[in-house]
């Protein structure tokens, strides 16, 4: 029995120290200010741009003993002046700011660049790149512009990095694989009167002493609505954007109504030009995709591709190509994948699609074109035995059920509709109408 109660005391005490040790370690982790995180990807465009300021200017007042940036960009957007006040905002914060390329195979190419200039503290994870830097570019930080300038026209991994000192060498040769990790990298950075510290020891239960990440990251993000037109200011969405808004608006236009995707459309080119302002786009490009729509819409509207819906394709091509100019490193092409979507989605609306929703709003029988019957008109191409010819206003798909072709020029007669195919015969020698 006093065994029993023996070992009850010691579980007890145990339990005890224990509970005392993780009390004492939530104690201190209490006692630890927070760290803000904020993530940019993609371009640096002006949404983010003025994100980076604000996040710089919030670290000054809300009680974060520093703040870190995860980067993976392909480049800055936005002119050189605009750019200098995000890094001159970074360089002169008295919070110390970090800069993290991460996660694994993310990248930092050019003018983004010039963000590890002006970082306190740098690092980068596994498997991502850096380099390709804008060499118009002087960072506010003579120090730091000295740090990168090894990185001109270039682009290393990790190991070559840390071999140009662009990295903090606090950060290990492994690199910072996670954001808790560079939490780790920041604890004991010390700037003036800034003391950071982010980790505790701790001793375990086996009596060694280790180190504990008890700082908490605060994660920022854009507003919607930012995130909505950080989206689009990219090349592969406004590209995309722009072919499917005007594409919807010929749609609305032949189907004779403003509904649905018309709307969609309007809002698809709203979406699209603000994404096209932001990025260097070339005006020329961008004019040759809204007159390949035009050249398709030529063809739309006798339910028939033809010569024009060629001039379409070619310009959409063309104009898909070299719709933006290339940043110093950095191609804006839209990727192939965009690309196939854009340029194969175009070709198939146009060819098949389209013309097929003409035809079948124009054989609906509340058209009425009983009046066509009996029309003459002019071969436009060779019916043998279908063809084209012109009668009215407008050419229309015609076929012939004699032997002989009608030739280009001929005078032809209407003798029935089928949908929107005119049967015809040649005027001389035609069918006499017996009901008039």
């Amino acid at each position: 029995m006093r065994r029993l109660a023996i070992a009850l005391l010691t579980g007890i005490a145990v339990l005890g120290l224990g509970a005392g040790s993780v009390i004492a370690q939530d104690d201190a982790a209490d006692a630890v200010a927070p760290v803000d995180v904020l993530q940019v990807d993609g371009f640096i465009d002006h949404v983010v741009a003025a994100e980076l300021i604000a996040a710089v200017e919030r670290v000054q007042t809300n009680g974060s003993q520093a703040l870190i940036l995860q980067v993976d960009s392909a480049g800055v957007v936005v002119d050189n002046t605009e750019l200098a006040e995000v890094l001159n905002a970074i360089d002169q914060s008295s919070v110390p700011i970090a800069v993290w390329v991460g996660p694994t195979g993310a990248h930092l190419y050019g003018a983004a660049v010039h963000l590890l200039g002006v970082a306190d503290v740098s690092g980068m994870a596994p498997g991502a790149r850096v380099g390709e830097l804008d060499p118009s570019i002087t960072g506010p930080n003579a120090q730091g512009a000295a740090r990168i300038a090894p990185l001109a026209n270039r682009i290393v991994g990790l190991s070559a990095a840390r071999d140009l000192g662009v990295f903090d060498q606090r950060v290990s040769d492994e690199g910072i694989a996670t954001i808790a990790n560079m939490l780790d990298a920041l604890d004991g950075y010390t700037n003036g009167d800034i003391v950071l510290e982010t980790t505790i020891e701790v001793v375990t239960d086996e009596g060694t002493v280790q180190r504990n990440t008890v700082a908490v990251p605060r994660f920022a993000k854009l507003n919607l609505l930012d995130q909505l037109l950080h989206t689009v200011a990219s090349p592969p969405v406004a590209y995309l954007l722009l072919l499917i808004g005007l594409a919807l608006l010929i749609f609305e236009y032949f189907t004779a109504g403003i509904g649905v995707a018309g709307v969609v459309g309007a809002v698809s080119l709203l979406l699209a030009g603000y994404g096209i302002a932001e990025l260097p786009a070339r005006a020329w490009a961008v004019a040759l995709l809204v007159l390949a729509m035009v050249a398709f819409a030529v063809d739309v509207q006798v339910g028939i591709p033809r010569t024009w819906t060629g001039v379409g394709i070619v310009l959409t091509i063309v104009g898909s190509l070299w719709i933006f100019e290339p940043l110093p490193g950095v191609s804006l092409r839209p990727p192939w994948i965009s690309l196939i979507v854009g340029v194969g989605g175009v070709m198939l609306t146009f060819i098949a699609g389209m013309p097929s929703m003409t035809r079948t709003r124009f054989a609906t029988p509340t058209i009425g074109r009983e009046w066509m019957i009996g029309a003459e008109g002019v071969v436009v191409e060779r019916v043998s035995p279908d063809g084209v010819v012109h009668v009215g206003d407008a050419d229309w798909r015609a076929r012939t059920n004699r032997a002989t072709p009608v030739e280009v020029g001929d005078t032809i007669k209407v003798v029935a509709i089928d949908g929107v195919t005119l049967e015809v015969e040649p005027l001389e020698g035609a069918a006499r109408d017996y009901r008039r």
